[in-house]
């Protein structure tokens, strides 16, 4: 849908979403990787799919998500995510 379909204040909502997106998904990612220590079962594994998402989306080289698939170790995200900051 182009953009003048919305309003000036609608359109500034939607360019900041887009220009902030790497920083919603860099914290997502860090809520993630808290609930991963907390849950278990079937919610710990939707918490590593989820998560495995927002690193894709913040620009994880694929081979360090497979890496970091078959691992499935939290503190290996963490550490990852400290040098991302």
């Amino acid at each position: 849908m182009p953009m003048e379909n919305y309003t000036r204040y609608q359109q500034n909502i939607i360019k900041n979403y887009y220009k902030n997106r790497d920083d919603v998904a860099f914290q997502r990612a860090q809520e993630l990787l808290t609930e991963l220590y907390l849950a278990e079962g079937k919610k710990r594994e939707k918490a590593w799919d989820s998560l495995f998402v927002n690193l894709e989306r913040i620009g994880i080289p694929a081979d360090q998500l497979e890496h970091l698939k078959r691992e499935r170790k939290p503190e290996l995200v963490a550490k990852l995510l400290e040098k991302r900051l």
